[in-house]
């Protein structure tokens, strides 16, 4: 089985045989209080530099992921995917639980992005999956519902 993501350029397949797929993480300000900041001050050039570094480390993908209190995501998610997608020729992963940031985001991302996550839950599948199927993507799913997540992997 493979999936296909694709940059402006690049394609990359996400297969269950062979080699791995590495999705550089560092976009992401949870725990890092550096690039929190940095996306308080709207300074994407930071963003731009930990793309470009994850790229040169060895990362299949770019996970793009803008979450703080306090700050449009809508806006700075879709600013950016842009961003990171003219400093890197690398596929992107979308992150963010924001049905309408995702929604900004997909309309600029260029080629075929990877959508992280949609979850079990009842709202995340009425408003992520629409989303996905109108724009061909695929997606991360999480072993999660409206209960949580499951005891065992039968659940």
């Amino acid at each position: 089985m493979q999936t296909l993501v694709k940059s402006a350029t690049k394609t990359h397949a996400i297969t269950t045989e062979g080699r791995f797929t590495i999705i550089g993480e560092a976009i992401n300000p949870t725990g890092r209080k550096r690039l929190a900041q940095a996306l308080y001050e709207h300074d994407l050039d930071y963003v731009r530099s930990l793309a470009r570094n994850q790229a040169a480390a060895g990362a299949d993908l770019i996970d793009v992921n803008v979450g703080v209190p306090d700050l449009s995501e809508v806006t700075l998610l879709a600013e950016a995917v842009e961003a990171v997608a003219a400093e890197v020729d690398l596929p992107l992963c979308i992150d963010t639980a924001s049905p309408r940031a995702l929604e900004a985001a997909l309309a600029v991302a260029p080629g075929r992005p990877l959508v992280n996550s949609v979850t079990g839950e009842e709202a995340s599948l009425e408003s992520v999956l629409p989303l996905v199927k109108e724009h061909d993507v695929p997606v991360i799913g999480l072993t999660m519902d409206d209960d949580g997540i499951p005891g065992d992997p039968e659940s």
